[in-house]
């Protein structure tokens, strides 16, 4: 099935581009190194667009799959940075396996399955294959981080994917692209708000031990940056009201920064600074979808509750 980007997605996703430039060209002129950290992120930044625009731009099956792509990096990235056990390499081929079934009912428009065979199914299935290796040393730790890698890589992404099939009920001027670019704009804007303000106004750190950058003054001022951003984007991308966009805002706001929080959490126990190196500038994947874990299923069950 085709994907009809509407004229307001396209105005959109022509503004992100014409922004981008701009950004590369003050980048440019702020960084002259050609392998500052600004460049790199900039260069970074170019081919995300690029890959993300071209997913809704094309049918519906080349963005699920792209969007399935993405989970298997991110859980890919996350297995490989934890500690797993050598008897566990089939229960790991079934963790893999589990992406193309989850992508699958999103592609079916199944919801049903899709929003219980990650945490009931798998969470069921996966322990019982542990068990039949036979092997009980580590079993509680391993069970444990490879649920958590599941539901924050797979399951909890995926939320993200299934925005683009929700129906259109009574708002046939809404589309699931619009909807997915109202999420990832919100989400990545607000990364960069609470980046600034922290860097111009703050003090006050929020948590220390687990993020020492992070600050109230730059989660205030994400959030007061991207609550308006979201009434201004909404009319043009979703079907919310002008208060129901308001709270769509500090609900990505909020929901991002604690889930940019719990996997600087998990880099610090591994003691890493970044997930890896596959984004220069900005690390891994685990870097750039951190915030998406928390704000793509929050934002999904918001807008279907209330809208469809």
């Amino acid at each position: 099935m085709s994907i009809a980007l509407t004229s307001p997605v396209m105005m959109i996703l022509g503004g992100v581009w014409a922004l981008l430039a701009l950004a590369t060209a003050v980048v440019w002129w702020l960084a002259p190194a050609p392998e500052s950290e600004l460049r790199q992120r900039i260069r970074s930044w170019w081919l995300i667009v690029a890959l993300c625009s071209l997913a809704l731009a094309f049918s519906r099956a080349a963005a699920l799959v792209f969007f399935g792509l993405v989970s298997f990096l991110a859980l890919k990235e996350y297995l490989t940075l934890i500690p797993t056990r050598q008897t566990d390499r089939r229960v790991l081929f079934w963790a893999y396996l589990s992406i193309p079934v989850q992508y699958f009912w999103i592609g079916i428009e199944w919801y049903g399955m899709f929003i219980i065979f990650i945490p009931v199914y798998l969470f069921l299935l996966l322990p019982v294959a542990m068990v039949l290796s036979g092997e009980t040393q580590g079993y509680l730790r391993a069970a444990g981080t490879l649920h958590w890698g599941l539901m924050s890589m797979v399951f909890s992404l995926s939320h993200l994917a299934y925005l683009l099939v929700l129906p259109e009920g009574e708002y046939p001027q809404v589309s699931g692209p619009g909807l997915v670019l109202f999420l990832l704009l919100l989400t990545e804007l607000n990364d960069v708000a609470q980046y600034c303000w922290g860097k111009l106004l703050g003090k006050h750190k929020i948590s220390p031990t687990v993020s020492p950058n992070k600050t109230v003054e730059g989660f205030v001022g994400g959030v007061l940056t991207t609550v308006p951003l979201a009434a201004l984007l909404a009319p043009w991308l979703t079907p919310f009201s002008v208060l129901d966009s308001l709270l769509a805002g500090a609900l990505i706001a909020v929901a991002g920064f604690f889930g940019d929080l719990s996997l600087s959490a998990l880099k610090r126990d591994l003691g890493i600074k970044d997930s890896g190196n596959l984004l220069p500038g900005h690390g891994g994947i685990l870097d750039r979808v951190d915030s998406l874990t928390y704000t793509a299923p929050l934002f999904f069950h918001f807008t279907r509750y209330y809208y469809f």
